[in-house]
């Protein structure tokens, strides 16, 4: 390093880090890419073969895209056996993918059968995001946890004292921050909704409480889950939702 007289850095080998948006941006400018990390928002691992079926393409050319993932920090990956499976890096990956899938905008997807139309009015309601519910219903729940005290926002959102004690009469214990050092309540901007609903460990504590109990089970598509009876019933009697938020149609 050397100084000019005076006395600025003129050396070329200095570097400061800077943000690489561009090159974060150039990871999902790919379709296919950007499908993979749609498909992987239902917080599963899967193959590179079963991803080279969702998005048509051969396989060679799925696991090259999901190198460059892996390699770019978005995807994480593991062996088990001689299976190579993949994953979306993190909770905060999947927010980030959720939010910006929310201000992408939108493109004409032709329905072509009424099972094609049923399952796009079903991941509008209620899917799978990473660890947690999205979808209208989770909107309307996020709405009703405010209104009934259970959330505040002033400085926010937080789980209030109602909200723990909430949590707990429906049967939700021990530690909801879960395992990872992450806030208890936190949002997403849901991308069928254009409106937030929860997220974060609280989200995902009800979600896998909510799935235990059978208020939802496994739906058409990797992230669509379907709303039971016993579900509307308990949503009912703990959220008091309207029925009109409890329609699928």
């Amino acid at each position: 390093m050397s100084h000019g007289d005076n006395g600025e850095v003129t050396s070329s080998n200095v570097f400061a880090d800077e943000p690489d948006l561009a090159s974060l941006a150039a990871l999902l400018a790919d379709g296919t890419r950007a499908a993979f990390c749609l498909a992987l928002l239902d917080g599963r691992s899967w193959t590179a073969a079963e991803l080279a079926r969702l998005a048509g393409v051969v396989p060679s050319t799925a696991t090259s895209h999901l190198n460059r993932l892996v390699a770019g920090g978005l995807l994480a990956e593991e062996r088990r056996g001689r299976h190579r499976y993949v994953r979306l890096a993190d909770p905060n990956i999947a927010e980030m993918i959720e939010a910006l899938a929310a201000r992408a905008p939108r493109r004409p997807v032709p329905i072509r059968s009424l099972t094609a139309a049923r399952r796009h009015r079903a991941v509008g309601f209620a899917r799978v995001c990473y660890d947690h519910l999205g979808g209208s219903l989770a909107v309307a729940m996020t709405d009703a946890m405010g209104e009934r005290g259970l959330i505040a926002w002033e400085h926010g959102p937080v789980l209030t004292p109602s909200g723990t004690a909430w949590m707990r009469d429906i049967g939700i214990t021990g530690d909801t921050a879960g395992t990872a050092p992450r806030p208890h309540v936190r949002t997403c901007l849901d991308w069928t909704e254009q409106r937030l609903h929860l997220a974060g460990a609280v989200a995902a504590a009800l979600f896998r409480h909510a799935r235990e109990q059978a208020w939802f089970v496994a739906g058409e598509g990797s992230r669509v889950v379907r709303l039971t009876e016993r579900g509307r019933h308990a949503l009912r009697q703990y959220l008091s939702l309207p029925d009109e938020a409890l329609d699928t149609s």
